[in-house]
């Protein structure tokens, strides 16, 4: 039964799991609400994520916000994964701030070990949240970046007041044990979803129905081949463009978004929008139609989605307290530690 003293259906009392809290108006929820939700399961080691859509954001106008219960269900529809739950808790707990729902969570569910989650945008308004400083010793936070937020986020004062708390992204796993205040930066793949450009490009209801938006998204040629040829011609264009210490990073078996990353620097911000512009140019050309560029705003990390080969083109300083390379060479040396093998059993003479 759901009620102010059980907010979350199925979830018993004494549940020792350890849950990601991703909250906000999800007006509306979108694909990068799922992308931060699944590389929390993956990157901190979670058992679920909770996605708690609030009533009604405080720091936001109500202006163009939908009703909750249309939030929610398309919430419901976005986040269809059997370790995601889909809820509007402080419906039922009366609270409001997201220092209070935190709270009334961990008296509600004593034993369960919770990680608040939020994209890197979040960061420079935590100063303006209720009990910000009280949320940082409440529970333990994960950042992940986001497009045009990222080494900039990072110095904005929140972050900057917590800066001793802050985990190293080897050990980042060990989030959800650990007593607050303690958060980490993860600086995974990029995706450039956001409620505000949904709505912007989201056409006004009318009465006429049976419309939907055409679906223009890239067909990309499938199997490896074509990504060698990709890799080949991005290498071509980091090369012409005169980018250092390329590195390509084989993912086919490590990961679901693409089969190559490529890293590689660029001596100025200038030089990298302009190594990520000719790339991106490059690919179009080929064939390889439309291509997402992300993070031109800043000019010290840009990404290119080549659909099979993503690129990431730094600044030296950048790259260097990202570290995405050391990051991925973590995982794999995990991925090859050997197993210890198990002691045969004698048989019985």
């Amino acid at each position: 039964m759901i009620s102010a003293h059980h907010p979350m259906p199925g979830v018993p009392r004494d549940t020792r799991r350890r849950i990601g809290l991703l909250g906000g108006s999800f007006n509306p929820a979108h694909e990068g609400h799922l992308h931060v939700s699944l590389e929390a399961l993956k990157r901190l080691g979670l058992d679920e994520v909770w996605w708690l859509v609030s009533p009604q954001n405080p720091l936001k106008s109500g202006d163009g916000m939908e009703p909750l219960t249309t939030r929610l269900a398309g919430a419901k529809l976005i986040g269809r994964h059997p370790r995601l739950r889909v809820e509007a808790p402080e419906l039922l707990l009366g609270t409001r701030y997201t220092l209070d729902t935190v709270q009334a969570l961990k008296r509600l569910y004593p034993w369960a070990r919770f990680v608040w989650l939020m994209g890197a945008d979040i960061l420079p308004q935590l100063v303006h949240w209720e009990g910000w400083r009280d949320l940082f010793g409440a529970i333990p936070i994960a950042a992940f970046a986001r497009p045009g937020w990222s080494y900039a986020a990072l110095q904005s004062a929140a972050p900057r007041a917590f800066g001793r708390y802050r985990i190293e992204l080897g050990q980042v796993r060990r989030l959800a044990d650990c007593r607050p205040p303690a958060w980490c930066f993860i600086p995974s793949r990029l995706d450039s979803h956001s409620a505000t450009a949904i709505r912007a490009i989201r056409p006004k209801r009318s009465k006429a129905k049976g419309k939907t938006i055409t679906d223009t998204t890239r067909k990309l040629p499938p199997g490896s081949k074509a990504a060698d040829t990709e890799l080949a011609l991005v290498r071509r264009s980091l090369e012409d463009d005169k980018a250092e210490d390329i590195v390509v990073i084989d993912l086919k078996t490590k990961s679901a978004f693409a089969d190559y990353m490529v890293i590689a620097s660029g001596r100025s911000t200038r030089q990298v929008v302009a190594i990520a512009d000719h790339l991106a140019e490059r690919l179009k050309h080929a064939g390889y139609g439309y291509i997402p560029v992300e993070g031109k705003q800043g000019g010290d990390w840009v990404l290119v989605d080549g659909g099979n080969v993503v690129v990431h083109v730094f600044r030296p300083e950048t790259r260097a307290f990202y570290g995405l390379e050391k990051m991925w060479a973590l995982e794999n040396e995990a991925a090859a530690k050997p197993k210890a093998a198990k002691p045969r059993r004698k048989r019985a003479s």
